[in-house]
């Protein structure tokens, strides 16, 4: 069983209110480092420097979109085996089971709950490193 306590997001997410709700809920409720990119192009310039612990990405978003940015992440020195979370509204059975298939260890649904996302996060981080 490891320890490693969760510090460091990547946020990835093309809303800017949404951004700004999970910012506060990862943040301030949280007490998470979070990088914001607003596109998955983002998030490849940003990547690297930030060394995230978690990728948390939105699904839907225009250019690349989350499991095209994940993979994109993936290739990038360091981040083959950081853990990803999608965040969408598009959670059947089928869809979550595809997004899992594209790399991510868990699907959080939108809307999601401020005030309890931190704590979904941490669970699922103590469960991925149980």
């Amino acid at each position: 069983m490891s320890n490693i306590e969760l510090q460091r997001i990547l946020f990835v997410e093309d809303e800017a209110d949404i951004q700004a709700v999970a910012q506060v809920a990862l943040e301030a409720v949280g007490g998470f480092t979070v990088a914001i990119c607003s596109s998955g192009e983002e998030a490849l310039q940003t990547a690297e420097a930030f060394a995230p612990q978690l990728i948390l990405s939105d699904v839907m978003m225009p250019g690349m979109d989350g499991p095209a940015t994940l993979a994109a992440l993936r290739r990038l020195p360091g981040m083959a085996d950081t853990p990803a979370i999608f965040m969408t509204a598009k959670v059947l059975p089928h869809e979550v089971q595809q997004l899992r298939a594209s790399g991510a260890i868990e699907v959080i649904a939108k809307p999601f709950d401020p005030m309890s996302l931190a704590q979904q996060i941490k669970d699922i981080w103590r469960r991925h490193h149980a």
